[in-house]
């Protein structure tokens, strides 16, 4: 399966970059995590909070790579455990489905561009900052492909 994590941020701090670098190396071979990241737009210049994520929602639809399911991260998404998110995990690699998942700029996701997407998830009902819902994500991918493989990382 592979997975392409589209993240509209500046650079994340070390140590939430070492956690996800650390869960990507843990991935066996036939499940591939990219993370792609999209500079914000610049917030300085005066323009409306709409414009600003239209502009960002044409960067990130073209990063998008083709044929892929497409799922936001939104505050408003649907809540997944971790047997949820293993379950629809394991139906899109057994179906040779590609995932992309969109982790938003500070002001969030485009509308329209959520309207878009297969899915909207949420991480948590807690506003965290961009690095650790990056580091969080990653983790997340990583525990529900060990409950998959009947790996001891995950207990319950």
């Amino acid at each position: 399966m592979k997975i392409t994590i589209i993240a509209l941020s500046h650079k994340i701090e070390p140590w939430a970059q070492q956690a996800v670098e650390q869960f990507q190396k843990r991935f066996p071979a036939d499940w591939k995590l990219t993370i792609k990241e999209l500079k914000p737009e610049d917030r300085s210049a005066g323009k409306a909070v709409d414009q600003i994520l239209a502009k960002e929602a044409d960067r990130i639809r073209a990063a998008i790579p083709t044929g892929s399911k497409v799922v936001a991260l939104d505050e408003r998404g649907e809540r997944l455990t971790s047997k949820a998110l293993s379950d629809q995990l394991l139906k899109w690699h057994n179906a040779s489905e590609q995932l992309t998942l969109l982790i938003g700029s500070a002001d969030g996701l485009d509308s329209q561009l959520k309207a878009q997407c297969h899915a909207l998830w949420r991480i948590s009902d807690l506003t965290l900052p961009h690095a650790m819902v990056r580091a969080l994500l990653v983790e997340a991918l990583y525990r529900a492909w060990s409950i998959q493989a009947g790996h001891p990382y995950h207990r319950e």
